[in-house]
């Protein structure tokens, strides 16, 4: 009961607990002309996005290797729990981008080669084939790829896939033309002499 008897004997107005922090009344009525008006700025929800790139296809939303903005809740709940998918990072990037180099050389190697081998073929003149004569200009039988992969094996010592011969339909004693797809930039044409024994 003293504290309450305390509390009742305290004079704890607005202008005494004022006076306390303030001063003086000249001081208060400074204050309180001093009107501060406070602005408040809205701000806009900030997007959460996470900069990914994806170590798997996946259906919807992108190729392997493909760099992408995705949700972060997406990419917490599904991408990252199931290893599709990695945060991008400067040092990832670097790699890829050093990875992306290499790729590309050995593209570019790979076509020279095939153009050089291309030129080879095409230096070479014309690949001669004896096939057993009919009549007149016919012969029996066709030349096929396997017969001119194994011609070029035994004229350039050269291993040849006949996936990638194109011979067209030779019936008849003659210079053919078959075409070797040697890369999806580079075709080699070569002439295929086809004589009678």
């Amino acid at each position: 009961m003293a504290s309450a008897s305390t509390a009742a004997t305290l004079p704890w107005s607005r202008s005494s607990w004022l006076h306390s922090f303030v001063g003086t009344t000249n001081e208060t009525t400074k204050l309180l002309d001093k009107r501060t008006v406070m602005v408040v700025v809205a701000q806009k929800k900030a997007k959460k996005t996470r900069k990914i790139i994806l170590k798997e296809d996946v259906d919807d939303l992108g190729k392997k290797g493909q760099l992408l903005d995705v949700k972060a809740g997406f990419y917490r709940n599904f991408l990252l729990p199931m290893g599709k998918a990695q945060i991008v990072t400067p040092v990832l990037l670097k790699e890829m981008k050093m990875q992306e180099e290499r790729i590309e050389a050995e593209k570019k190697r790979v076509k020279e080669e095939a153009q050089q081998l291309a030129l080879i073929f095409e230096t070479v003149g014309a690949f001669k084939v004896k096939r057993k004569g009919g009549k007149g200009k016919q012969i029996f039988g066709t030349v096929t790829a396997q017969d001119f992969v194994d011609i070029v094996k035994a004229q350039l010592q050269r291993e040849v896939d006949k996936r990638i011969v194109s011979v067209p339909e030779i019936r008849e004693i003659g210079e053919y033309i078959v075409e070797l797809k040697l890369h999806p930039e580079v075709t080699a044409q070569v002439r295929l002499n086809v004589f009678a024994n």
